[in-house]
């Protein structure tokens, strides 16, 4: 983990009080309780966990680089006649994928990695689904920070992999942010690797029990937030300063809500019988 916390019995734990971030647990909690109040969720939440996988996804292939309309997405059956769509269908393949995961994540987290990244791809090339090695390139563009090497890589993934299978009392705002973070600092693929590190995102704030049905796509609000936010959130945890890293728990945690607040919104369409 790129953190100075990374010394503590617990770094997770310790991430969880650094200044900004349990104030941003509760909000997150309290958002979530309230989607999932909603009386729509009584008796509709199929309908809402399907919606919320959709614009999730929509969201995600927005981040990189495909940003199309939600009625695109939701239209369209080609995903492999050009470069936007091969990544909007590999963000719904890996929105699909996710739930498939959950019992294998806590046992194998690198089993997981590799599956979502096989799932991307949807290539058959020798490269796809494991870490990357020396000298072999990363087509990330819209992540400019610098590349870990294919040593530092290894070390990071199974330092991260242990965090889980030991499991934490960390919330899972923390956990689920550092995953992220991670991932997309140490790009351990030749391609994807932003859409692997948000579904795997999704899949620790579903089996975390904070989000068991998926209803609250955080993916939403990475992309309402903005490219820009998004890669200076990013920079803030890469750099490894506790006020860095706090700001990329946040920036994560305000996504979660605005995932919620998209949500909310589907609720109350289906309330008024207007979706």
């Amino acid at each position: 983990m790129s953190t100075n916390a990374s010394s503590a019995p617990d770094p997770l734990v310790a991430l969880g009080s650094l200044p900004g971030v349990p104030d941003a647990v509760d909000s997150v909690r309290k958002a979530v309780d309230r989607v999932y109040g909603h009386r729509v969720m009584r008796r509709r939440s199929n309908e809402i966990t399907s919606e919320a996988a959709l614009r999730g996804a929509r969201g995600s292939a927005a981040l990189s680089g495909a940003d199309w309309a939600l009625e695109e997405v939701r239209r369209r059956t080609d995903f492999g006649s050009e470069a936007e769509a091969r990544t909007v269908g590999a963000a719904l393949r890996l929105t699909a994928e996710a739930g498939q995961l959950l019992s294998i994540w806590r046992q194998s987290p690198l089993r997981v990695l590799a599956r979502l990244h096989l799932v991307a791809a949807a290539d058959s090339a020798e490269t796809v689904g494991r870490p990357r090695q020396h000298g072999e390139p990363v087509d990330e563009p819209l992540i400019e920070l610098e590349l870990p090497d294919a040593d530092e890589v290894a070390g990071r993934l199974e330092g991260l992999s242990q965090l889980i299978i030991a499991g934490s009392s960390a919330p899972a705002l923390v956990t689920a942010a550092v995953v992220h973070g991670e991932l997309l600092a140490l790009r351990p693929f030749g391609s994807c690797n932003g859409l692997v590190a948000r579904a795997a995102e999704r899949i620790v704030l579903i089996g975390s029990g904070l989000d068991p049905k998926s209803i609250c796509p955080a993916e939403v609000g990475h992309a309402e937030q903005g490219r820009a936010a998004y890669a200076a959130a990013l920079d803030g945890y890469a750099s490894g300063t506790p006020e860095g890293v706090a700001a990329w728990i946040t920036h994560c945690g305000r996504s979660i809500e605005l995932g919620v607040r998209e949500s909310t919104a589907v609720c109350e369409a289906l309330q008024r019988g207007a979706a």
